[in-house]
């Protein structure tokens, strides 16, 4: 593996906690928990470290062995108890598209074993479909000549050409040429965009390092590539409807270089009449904007995704699936009658969901708005995983703002790179090499589910049934096995205990409980909390124990917020309640 000024094998500290708007810097009252980053690479063999975002300490410490000899607590089960994606292969049938899947290369030519080639379609422009900088419907004024006292229009397209072939003829170029170049199709915003960051990061990094002013021609290169890498419209994936889009990672670089170059139209305002108001951001202009410390990690990042990308000899050439999950209110649980017990637990302190839970479904802490503030200034656990696998940043592009009753789950994603520290403490840790086996479909075996938590301004806001229920509806969406057992169990932690004041006790009982329903084990990370998990483990102990279904403690909680609600703040910790109660059902018997 190439080394980097942070090729340590002792990695800072790090947090993994939601940042209540995912753009700003996190609260100072903000519960911090820490643990160390693992160095180590992959194996494609035992998806046994993936060192990654989230937080991750040594799995050479005591508590985080290697999976199979951690220390077994009386009711929780060893971590490689748990299901992982089949090692061999698994029969998934050929790729193939459907009203509800989209894909972007000729399913034929790669069901046959031939190169991947872009699928071929027709030029659409509404609002069903990403609105792409190269469509012959995208016009602008064109400069300096009206007519009929009418401006007349140019294809948008051609400017852009125009300035990215003049860029990707250069040997080097600096970024006042990428700042003219974006600034004359954008010129709207001459007077608004700033390229202070971009422009003092390229001057800071040191000069053995400094290899962007070769690649900005190469990114360039990569934008032009657009209208012959996608030839098929992209949906969006749109509120209120399951769907999914499969492209290669080769047309997701095109997509992310025309990020870079903020060529995408329509997306630059986040008014809220405006047309994409409920979609992230895409255009790359933000991360570029006003300085921070953060930024510099972050690009380092991302300019290190772009150099392995526009590298023939390093470019990836698999597949990625991003599936909105959409579930009606007659397709979740009545939580009250459910009497499903709970599944396997494996619990600790140590380790992390991207490491020790390589292989597993693994829980992102999103934001309703995919990918939160990883464009901005946001650098917590969802940011720091789309910073680790750039790919995921594409999602941004086509994902409408999650609903209550949906998730995004993305398969295939690849990690590029290595990182310490969480926060303003964040550094790039340089490259990653990516081992993982692939899928029949070409895809790494990576499964990364994006919900997101409610954020409470109060904590006392989280006790009430209807608040409780909706965080059991948004679990179970993305926890629900469509596939009949056929599905990895789950890594997950402190889902939205961080800045969004969530509750750990709660949080967990509530994924406890979507598990359950969904027939799928735990993975629980806490993250170095030894409390929560010795009180984890013993509250589970006594539920299975005692054979308390999900129905049951649904019931429990009811009582849980009446409780909370009579004594009017007076807090009484939720094992101790559950404890407290289940004792109570024993006696009654």
């Amino acid at each position: 593996m190439t080394s980097s000024r942070n090729n340590s094998s002792q990695m800072k500290e790090i947090l993994t906690h939601e940042d209540p708007e995912k753009n700003n810097e996190k609260p100072k009252n903000e519960k911090q928990c820490s643990i160390k980053e693992s160095s180590g690479a992959s194996s494609s063999s035992s998806y046994s470290s993936s060192s990654g975002p989230g937080g991750s300490e040594d799995v050479r410490g005591a508590e985080a062995q290697a999976p199979g000899r951690m220390q077994r607590e009386e009711g929780v089960c060893q971590l490689n108890d748990l299901k992982r994606f089949p090692q061999g292969e698994f029969h998934m049938g050929p790729l193939d598209c459907s009203r509800l899947h989209t894909v972007l290369i000729n399913v034929d030519a790669f069901n046959c074993g031939k190169a991947l080639t872009p699928w071929e379609g027709r030029d659409l422009w509404d609002s069903n479909f990403v609105k792409m900088p190269c469509s012959s419907f995208s016009t602008v004024p064109k400069p300096q000549l009206v007519k009929f006292n009418r401006p007349e229009q140019v294809q948008r397209w051609k400017l852009i050409s125009k300035e990215l072939e003049a860029l990707a003829g250069k040997k080097t170029a600096s970024v006042d040429d990428v700042k003219k170049a974006i600034l004359k199709y954008n010129p709207t915003y001459k007077e608004q965009w700033t390229f202070e960051a971009l422009s003092r990061f390229v001057k800071i990094i040191p000069k053995a390092e400094n290899y962007f002013n070769e690649l900005f021609p190469k990114i360039a290169a990569l934008a032009l590539k657009l209208p012959e890498q996608i030839k098929k419209p992209i949906p969006l994936l749109q509120k209120g409807q399951s769907a999914s889009i499969t492209l290669s990672q080769v047309q997701i670089s095109c997509l992310l270089a025309n990020a870079f170059f903020c060529t995408f139209p329509h997306r630059n305002t986040s008014n809220p009449k405006a047309e994409y108001h409920n979609y992230p951001s895409i255009n790359f202009s933000s991360l570029f904007a006003e300085w921070s410390e953060r930024k510099v990690e972050k690009l380092r990042a991302i300019m290190h995704y772009f150099n392995v990308l526009t590298d023939e000899k390093t470019k990836p050439k698999g597949l990625v699936t991003f599936e909105r999950r959409y579930l009606k209110d007659t397709d979740f649980p009545k939580w009250a009658s459910c009497n499903e017990k709970l599944q396997k637990l494996h619990i600790t302190s140590g380790g992390s969901i991207e490491t020790e839970g390589t292989g597993m479904l693994q829980v992102d802490f999103a934001a309703s708005r995919i990918g939160g503030g990883v464009l901005g200034s946001g650098l917590v656990q969802e940011e720091i995983l789309f910073l680790m696998n750039p790919e995921l940043i594409v999602s941004r592009l086509f994902t409408e703002k999650l609903t209550d009753n949906e998730c995004l789950i993305i398969t295939g994603s690849q990690q590029f790179s290595r990182y310490s520290g969480f926060s303003n403490s964040f550094e790039w840790g340089g490259p990653y090499e990516d081992h993982l086996q692939r899928d029949e479909w070409d895809r790494l075996k990576r499964q990364i589910l994006a919900i997101d938590a409610l954020n409470f301004k109060h904590r006392m806001e989280q006790y009430s049934m209807r608040k409780i229920t909706r965080e059991l509806n948004k679990a179970y969406c993305g926890f629900k096995d469509d596939r009949r057992h056929k599905e990895p169990d789950i890594a997950t932690g402190k889902w939205g205990c961080g800045a969004f004041n969530g509750d750990p006790q709660l949080k967990a009982v509530i994924q406890l409980m979507a598990a359950a329903k969904a027939d799928r084990g735990l993975a629980y990370f806490t993250f170095k909390d030894e409390g929560l998990k010795t009180d984890l483990e013993q509250i589970y102990h006594l539920l299975v124990t005692e054979g308390v279904t999900v129905g049951k403690l649904y019931e429990v909680l009811n009582n849980y917020c009446d409780e909370l609600r009579k004594t009017r703040g007076s807090h009484v910790e939720l094992f101790d309640f559950i404890k407290k109660n289940v004792r109570q059902s024993r006696s009654n018997l």
